[in-house]
């Protein structure tokens, strides 16, 4: 299967855990079956869970394994149309109004065409949802809606049709609609509900925290430049700190940012001084870090060394 002339999707959940190795991602097979359902059914996927856990990295990885342009709507509190989808140049419209008026002093203005003439495309700013409508000649873009939660529900609510006829209607040329439609996903770290309306036009995926052996895998694929001992130290380590009562345990980002810091300090085991001087690195709050300061940090790193021998 194709999407407009672009490179071919996945044929099969196999084939399609293979493009996510391809690029680097370690999921698993839960993550490739509705990944490819979404692909094959031309569904928007909607991906759920904590901050950190690999959920932006999927539509990445899609995006330069499939070699599909990757257009990005980024969420926050107050996003618009203005910002997500589309906006006028005012200033280069006032500047084509004002040479008409110039070049039309003598033979009269023509205001119908002034009008259509600073209406029209050229002057049209186009925001990620209106990019993500356009044909390539790459293939259908992958439109990212990151951390969707951010918004409010009024923009969530214009969503909705796009998300059903993959349309927008800009008032002054009239309804743009894709040819095909863009491979969509959503992320949303649930610091809110989504409505079900927006929901029900998607395929849903919660995406957790990894085991410990997927977690390893990553820190090998991604962090190949630590040794094994420490590489299974500190997903040990990892793993036991998430079961702590934190107000924000850390997630595979942390996990990698954190394995890159002790390589740089050239750290073959976990050690206590190392561990408790980069827990800034892996804890990103100082309620957290006083927890698992001084004694408990020595026994966290004892349950690592053990969980790490049986492994």
């Amino acid at each position: 299967m194709t999407t407009n002339s672009g490179s071919t999707l996945p044929q099969s959940i196999d084939a399609t855990l293979k493009l996510l190795k391809t690029g680097g991602y370690v999921g698993d097979r839960a993550l490739a079956t509705v990944l490819f359902l979404a692909l094959k059914l031309g569904r928007p996927l909607f991906l759920e869970g904590e901050a950190g856990v690999g959920k932006t990295e999927i539509a990445k990885v899609l995006a330069a394994t499939l070699g599909r342009k990757l257009i990005r709507l980024q969420c926050y509190e107050g996003l618009d149309v203005s910002s997500a989808v589309y906006e006028w140049n005012y200033a280069g419209q006032m500047m084509a109004i004002r040479l008409a008026e110039a070049e039309s002093a003598d033979v009269g203005i023509d205001r119908k065409r002034i009008e259509e003439d600073v209406f029209s495309e050229r002057f049209l700013v186009k925001r990620p949802l209106l990019l993500a409508l356009e044909p390539d000649v790459a293939g259908v873009p992958v439109l990212l809606i990151d951390e969707l939660d951010r918004t409010d529900e009024a923009f969530e609510a214009y969503l909705l049709e796009l998300l059903s006829d993959f349309q927008v209607t800009v008032p002054e040329l009239g309804l743009i609609k894709a040819s095909h439609p863009p491979i969509v996903i959503i992320t949303s770290n649930r610091t809110r509900e989504i409505h079900d309306a927006l929901k029900r036009r998607c395929l849903y995926h919660w995406l957790d925290y990894p085991s410990a052996e997927r977690e390893l895998a990553i820190v090998r694929a991604k962090a190949p430049g630590i040794g094994k001992r420490l590489a299974s130290e500190l997903v040990a380590f990892v793993q036991a700190i998430r079961k702590e009562d934190l107000f924000k345990v850390p997630g595979v980002a942390e996990t990698l940012d954190w394995a890159s810091a002790l390589a740089e300090l050239d750290a073959v085991a976990l050690d206590p001084t190392e561990v408790s001087d980069t827990l800034g690195v892996l804890l990103k709050y100082q309620d957290d870090i006083a927890k698992v300061q001084g004694g408990r940090v020595a026994e966290l790193i004892q349950e690592a060394r053990a969980a790490a021998r049986s492994t």
